[in-house]
């Protein structure tokens, strides 16, 4: 089975290192984009399989990058991360075309088995 790729979109540096730790530790590539801009260069140079990503970017917010990606034709799978609000972002995550959706913090165990969950699912069109 071939290694799969997630782009983590994470500003925040010590909750970026964890779960970059995390996701090697799991047999997963990644590759960490801190800003908005960098997470849409890294979606091209590296071609993730999935990305994670937060809500509240620097730049450009997390919101704003899922609609971005949902216009590429070989889109990878997004599951987006805040710590703030609840239902609402969930809700607007996944109509905004994410496949899942993570509160901080979060269980790591969840957080792989979304994942999991995820990469498992239907390939969007």
């Amino acid at each position: 089975m071939d290694e799969k790729r997630i782009l983590l979109v994470e500003d925040e540096d010590n909750i970026a290192l964890a779960l970059e730790h995390l996701l090697r530790r799991q047999g997963f590539g990644t590759c960490r984009a801190a800003t908005g801009r960098d997470a849409l260069q890294q979606l091209t140079d590296f071609r993730p399989d999935l990305v994670l990503l937060d809500v509240m970017l620097p730049d450009i917010s997390g919101f704003e990058l899922c609609q971005t990606v949902q216009e590429q034709a070989d889109r990878p799978r997004i599951i987006m991360m805040t710590a703030r609000g609840g239902e609402v972002e969930r809700r607007k995550s996944l109509a905004m075309g994410a496949d899942g959706f993570m509160h901080k913090p979060f269980v790591t165990g969840d957080l792989i088995a979304e994942i999991d969950q995820v990469l498992a699912g239907p390939v969007h069109a």
